[in-house]
């Protein structure tokens, strides 16, 4: 049999705001709808409520009875992250999850009730906990139909567990308006002199059908317990979003990174929650009086940590400042999933994959793009050629191999950039070298000849010598016929 479990987040647009403003929890705070005289009170905290402030009251109404009252608009951005969070949360549940808006989210739970223990209670509970866990209230309810479970969510008793084929008794003693009839249907219900839902459930359903159409039907059927609408799952979002309208125009970066914090730490709270990391950020910034400016930032590699990513939004708008006044911003984070590492059941632990991204990603916000990485090899014979990819962790040998034998090698430590040197040369060798490095030559070896561009404009042609200083020192020492001089690139060490 079919169950259907509501999540429902009461009181939902003041929700949402107090979620992106913890600290206002505690206050006297109301959110209001329209602007001037005819903005009008649509929800309040519960200091503001025991002050005789209910929705309906007009800002000017709501001041007179507490002066010091804090007014907040409707935020969008807020109830549209904390709608997008609760679905997340559901889905931890189930992957059957239907979008309903405004802090409502119907979740199929048929079955899953055995993971907590065979109990639907148990489930609800969970569920309520993992709501509140990310700053949102929550009230749930379970039946076997979606109209049932969200009444259920909606009373104050919260978990309340409609057990299966008991919804018509349930809703029978509420009143009318749980059903939420069209204005027109509601005078015709009136004038019939139904008060319950019991009532329209125990008159002919041909006889509503005929005076009130298919909404009629619809609500008979709504009244017996029966639900003609099946729940209709969403798809995975393929991004993760937080942002908010902020209440006074933001000139300086300080105050602006200290509210853009504690988004990307909600931010990252979902992703754990969902497995993902984020691998690439879009900052939207909504600025004053009018226009948007918007940034993407690539990181190095999929990482949670906040301070990371803040650390790279802040170099990018110190770089390319947004010209005026933000009053709103939107986080939007790619998300990936984070590399794993295998355990090692025996030796030593495996570096993080994810520490070592984070460790990336911050070397990339100090030095700057395009300087860390993985050294790659490049066509060509220069020997200064290079090239920086994106880091990896290599992955574990198959087997321990053994190293192969070979005579010591000289190594060479290279200069960057090479030294511009004069050269004397003596029967076509060098025999003499002045610059930062000189002395006299005691032997020489070469030339090597190398070439590279031939078929291009400025090819390189270069004669590479390797020499012996008398006071000591062995040195590798080119001519570059493009540039018409002498370097040396390179001193052996033995």
């Amino acid at each position: 049999m079919t169950r259907i479990a509501c999540f429902h987040v009461p009181m939902f647009p003041l929700a949402a705001r107090l979620r992106s403003e913890p600290d206002l929890i505690q206050e006297a705070v109301v959110i209001v709808e329209g602007n001037g005289n005819s903005a009008h009170v649509a929800a309040a905290t519960r200091r503001a409520r025991k002050k005789g402030i209910h929705p309906g009251l007009s800002l000017p109404q709501a001041r007179s009875i507490l002066p010091k009252l804090i007014a907040r608009g409707r935020d969008s951005a807020c109830e549209r992250t904390a709608q997008e969070a609760l679905l997340e949360v559901a889905e931890t549940f189930s992957p059957r999850v239907e979008d309903a808006g405004e802090g409502v989210a119907y979740v199929d739970v048929s079955g899953t009730e055995r993971i907590f223990g065979g109990s639907e209670l148990e489930l609800a509970k969970a569920a309520i906990h993992a709501i509140e866990a990310i700053g949102l209230p929550a009230r749930v309810g379970i039946a076997a139909s979606k109209l049932a479970s969200r009444i259920a969510a909606e009373l104050p008793q919260s978990p309340i567990i409609v057990a299966p084929g008991e919804e018509a008794s349930f809703l029978a003693p509420l009143p009318l308006a749980r059903l939420s009839p069209e204005l027109e249907a509601a005078d015709m219900l009136q004038r019939f002199g139904l008060t319950s839902i019991g009532d329209l459930a125990r008159l002919p359903e041909n006889e509503i059908a005929t005076r009130l159409g298919e909404i009629g039907r619809d609500l008979h059927f709504a009244a017996r317990g029966i639900d003609p609408r099946p729940l209709i799952p969403r798809l995975l979002p393929p991004e993760f979003r937080e942002g908010m309208e902020l209440e006074w125009p933001l000139v300086s970066l300080e105050p602006f990174l200290f509210i853009a914090n504690a988004a990307l730490d909600r931010l990252s709270k979902r992703m754990e929650f969902q497995g993902f990391a984020c691998k690439r950020i879009e900052v939207t910034l909504t600025l004053e009086p009018d226009g948007y400016d918007a940034r993407g930032i690539d990181l190095p590699a999929p990482t949670r940590d906040v301070k990371t990513i803040l650390t790279l939004i802040r170099l990018d708008l110190e770089k390319r400042p947004p010209g005026a006044p933000v009053v709103g911003f939107t986080f939007v984070a790619h998300p990936d999933r984070p590399r794993r590492a295998q355990l090692s059941l025996f030796g030593p632990a495996a570096l993080s994959p994810e520490k070592v991204a984070t460790t990336i990603a911050r070397l990339v916000s100090m030095l700057g793009e395009g300087r860390v990485g993985v050294p790659m090899t490049v066509d060509g014979y220069l020997p200064e050629r290079h090239a920086v990819g994106d880091f990896a962790p290599p992955p574990p040998p198959d087997e321990k191999r053994t190293p192969k034998r070979a005579r010591g090698l000289l190594a060479l430590r290279t200069f960057r950039p090479p030294m511009a040197v004069e050269v004397i040369t003596r029967d076509e060798k060098i025999a003499a070298i002045s610059g930062d490095i000189s002395g006299d030559v005691g032997l020489c070896s070469g030339p090597w000849k190398v070439e590279q561009g031939w078929w291009s404009e400025r090819p390189h042609v270069r004669e590479y010598w390797d020499v012996e200083l008398t006071r000591g020192g062995v040195y590798r020492v080119y001519r570059d016929e493009s540039a018409n001089g002498w370097f040396i690139d390179a001193r052996y060490d033995s």
